[in-house]
């Protein structure tokens, strides 16, 4: 039988015409058609090959109900699989039911799985070791209690024993302190306070009281036991010398608003085992803290709430990766708001881009800099547009990160603020005296932007949103951004892409997976579109084929090495060695509210054979930290292979 012809471009052309006097008779005859008809020819354009090639493509991602999550944090594991990390969701029923989730997905498979998570890790910090464990630190011990639903006076009692004999005190939850008025607070949990410690100097000897914190709350209602000033409290029930040394002391106990305390559980996930598995405490409860890895292969946790909502001073802690602890750092004191979006540099130091998530001073800590962590010294540097406009704004390591260029994108006003920018700017880390550039506008003023890198050496930018939590914006409800772009270095200038069709703001995520594609998750909006009833988290996930995706056959990598040391050549086999035009190594992306300390791309140096390339891994650990990697192979289309993983030691 004589195949089928495809119709001409006359042909399409006339029908198409056709088509467009159909609907614009039924928009006449019958209203609500011409939507649908709008949408229908819309999903044609979008599925055309000639669109895709130049816009890419978005499609939705089915997910089984039981496997629905509030994506609050996500990282690419050297399995290909997915990690989702819900924690109890920033859902307060889910908190106090214990009801923890973790969910992995396998792209290769299209296949989720549950995994136990033992405790509250929503809203901690994480960060990908040497080995390619995830660890993931801090979390939420308790959640936030907004001032209308506070009905006892509450606040942090300081316990002192000034007696530096006997053991540590127990009490118990409900122990009661009282006011020189005679007014009770109640403690919240047990509290164990350790005894005075005595003090040599010289010929003198004094003693430093042993202390404890712990909530009280009030055991009457009403304002009647809210207390402003400092004051000292007894605790009933002592008698003699324990009542002399043993007492309470609060800065104020008050019917204000009460924050989210952290938690101080350590874990490192294992992607082979697909398990929590415990590590030592942090030091500190931690809540919105950034976990960095430096070049030696330790880690340090940097900023966060502690356990009664109060941002820490700059005490910032080590993670000893060899021996799974955390240790005090008093050297590395270094105060930042929560969330402090911080990139390692290729001679070690680390360079804070001045975006965050927000909690802490409005002034102090803002300013970004370079870090050196080896003599805890910041340099700040100048030239930020907007430079208050940064809470959650994202920043990029800039590819290749052989250049040192920082990129910093949108962001907001302070606080709950409905302002945001489209600024973006871009730093040259190498410069003798860096400083910020104007890079090109985004399309629109945006906050919560996601940032992906890209093997082709661009960067995509996705999701966000101009108001706060996708909130009223200039006087429009549920302002969340469907317009996506990539920014291409070489051309300093943003280039179009398709459109998304779900809405990204606050907590949501999006990242580089190994065929090349995006996945993106999450979103937690504060009003429904409406602008006047809640919101509700969004749990639908897309993903992404960039234009690189339809440009061609892909190149394949067949063969090589699985692990690499730095300053030493591999080889890799390919059948299409003679158009490969670069190589890069991606580290894979650990991302939580738009901060991502591990994402970097390193381009290879290398030689083609026939039947191969060759490539150079650079010798510095801080332009190419230890751990597991997306080695991709990329075409002079741009067109690259799908990836496959290699150590890098």
């Amino acid at each position: 039988m004589k195949p089928r012809s495809r119709p001409t471009v006359v042909r399409r052309l006339v029908s198409g015409l056709a088509t467009l006097v159909v609907l614009a008779v039924v928009a006449v005859a019958n209203r609500p058609m011409v939507a649908a008809g709008a949408e229908a020819l819309h999903t044609y354009q979008i599925n055309r090959q000639s669109y895709k090639e130049k816009y890419g493509h978005w499609a939705r991602l089915p997910v089984p109900h039981g496997f629905r999550v509030n994506a609050i944090h996500a990282a690419l594991l050297h399995t290909g699989k997915v990690l989702i990390i819900a924690g109890s969701g920033n859902n307060k029923d889910a908190f106090e039911e214990k009801s923890f989730r973790t969910v992995l997905y396998d792209p290769a498979a299209e296949k989720f799985t549950e995994v136990p998570t033992p405790t509250d890790v929503f809203c901690a910090g994480h960060t990908f070791l040497p080995d390619g464990n995830l660890l993931v630190a801090g979390g939420t011990k308790s959640y936030e209690v907004l001032e209308s639903e506070i009905e006892r006076a509450a606040g942090v009692m300081k316990l002192k024993n000034e007696s530096p004999d006997g053991p540590p005190r127990e009490f118990a939850k409900g122990t009661a302190f009282v006011s020189a008025a005679g007014l009770v607070y109640r403690t919240r949990t047990k509290v164990t306070v350790p005894a005075a410690r005595k003090v040599t100097h010289g010929t003198h000897t004094m003693v430093h009281a042993g202390e404890a914190e712990v909530w009280v709350d009030a055991a009457v209602k009403g304002d009647r036991a809210v207390v402003r000033k400092p004051a000292q409290y007894t605790i009933e029930g002592l008698t003699g010398p324990d009542a002399r040394n043993l007492y309470g002391v609060a800065d104020k106990i008050t019917r204000e608003k009460q924050e989210y305390g952290g938690d101080k559980t350590s874990y490192e996930f294992d992607p082979v085992r697909e398990r929590y598995v415990r590590t030592g405490d942090l030091r500190d409860h931690r809540w919105y803290p950034t976990l960095i890895g430096l070049t030696g292969g330790d880690v340090i946790a940097v900023s966060g709430l502690d356990e009664f909502g109060r941002i820490l001073p700059g005490r910032n802690e080590r993670y000893l990766t060899d021996e799974k602890r955390w240790v005090a750092a008093p050297e590395l004191k270094r105060y930042f708001p929560t969330y402090p979006s911080l990139h390692l540099m290729a001679d070690g130091k680390v360079f804070y881009s001045g975006s965050n998530a927000g909690y802490g001073s409005d002034t102090e800590g803002r300013t970004p800099g370079i870090w050196d962590v080896g003599r805890n010294r910041f340099r700040e540097v100048p030239g930020l547009r907007d430079p208050r406009m940064t809470e959650t704004s994202s920043s990029v390591l800039l590819p290749p990160a052989q250049d040192q260029k920082v990129m910093i994108f949108g962001g907001g006003g302070i606080g709950d603020s409905e302002e945001s920018t489209r600024r973006t700017d871009i730093i040259d880390l190498d410069q003798k005296s860096p400083a910020y550039r104007p890079g090109p506008d985004l399309p629109r003023p945006a906050r919560y932007l996601s940032t992906v890198l890209l093997p082709d050496d661009t960067v995509l930018t996705t999701g966000g949103s101009s108001g706060y939590r996708g909130g009223m914006y200039r006087g429009r409800p549920r302002s969340d951004l469907f317009n996506s772009q990539i920014y291409q270095p070489s051309q300093n200038a943003f280039v179009a892409t398709a459109d998304s069709t779900v809405g990204r703001n606050y907590h949501a995520e999006a990242i580089l997976l190994p065929d090349g594609r995006v996945i993106t998750m999450g979103g937690d909006p504060l009003y429904d579109r409406t602008g006047k009833n809640a919101g509700t988290f969004e749990q639908r996930i897309e993903v992404f084929s960039p234009p690189y995706l339809f440009q061609g056959p892909r190149p394949a990598v067949t063969g090589g090495p699985a692990e690499v040391t730095r300053g030493a050549t591999a080889r890799f086999s390919t059948p299409d060695a003679t158009r490969i035009a670069s190589a890069r190594l991606l580290k894979p992306s650990s991302v939580t509210h738009v901060t991502d300390t591990d994402q970097r791309s390193v381009a290879l140096p290398l030689k083609r054979d026939a039947r191969g390339v060759r490539v150079t891994v650079p010798r510095k650990a801080g332009l190419v930290p230890s751990g597991w990697y997306m080695l991709f192979l990329v075409d002079e289309k741009g067109v690259p292979s799908v990836a496959r993983w290699v150590r890098v030691r």
